[in-house]
């Protein structure tokens, strides 16, 4: 059971590692659309994320699937860029947030990305360890407890500025998907496959 609780603290401790800060921006730019009436549905999303980031992690420990580390080091920020640009783009043109099943599809594709990332060194800590499947489970329950905190708090801020500054849902949207898209451009930068 120690080594359960070890992964459940990596898991927690690679999603809010803010030296590494790729996870909490997508799970920003993913909750920013919301208000805390739709809390159940950004909290689906983040499971649908940890859901296939630990699919493809296990995909990679049982060696099915192999992809190139400097590819997916550059598909990471792309995934956070398109996900701020749709939410510019949803309210520009609709108003509101994707249509149904655009959101859960995106989000599911760009977990298995997420979770390729990683892969490397959990592999490396998964080489010492018999059974692969309890680590896995570890890890994917301190992912799912780490994204609730963040979205939660991006709620209860989305929800402060909104409220009491009296910015419009559509303004906030705009703004902070705008500053996750201007982050992200210095990873695109740097992670551009040469």
């Amino acid at each position: 059971m120690g080594d359960f609780w070890f992964y459940i603290k990596l898991g927690f401790d690679h999603v809010l590692d803010f030296s590494a800060y790729d996870h909490i921006l997508f799970l920003a730019a993913l909750a920013i659309p919301f208000s805390f009436k739709d809390w159940r549905r950004v909290v689906i999303l983040a499971t649908i994320f940890t859901i296939t980031h630990c699919t493809s992690l296990a995909l990679s420990v049982y060696d099915l699937v192999s992809i190139e580390v400097g590819l997916i080091e550059f598909l990471i920020p792309v995934t956070i860029a398109i996900t701020a640009l749709l939410n510019v783009f949803w309210v520009v043109k609709k108003g509101k947030t994707g249509g149904a099943g655009a959101v859960e599809l995106a989000t599911a594709f760009f977990g298995l990305i997420h979770g390729f990332g990683f892969s490397n060194y959990f592999n490396m800590l998964m080489a010492e360890e018999p059974e692969k499947l309890t680590p896995l489970l570890g890890f994917a329950t301190g992912i799912e407890f780490s994204q609730v905190v963040i979205i939660m708090a991006v709620l209860i801020v989305g929800s402060f500025i909104k409220g009491t500054m009296k910015v419009k849902t559509t303004n906030f949207t705009l703004v902070a998907s705008l500053l996750i898209v201007a982050i992200t451009i210095p990873m695109l930068l740097r992670t551009f496959p040469s």
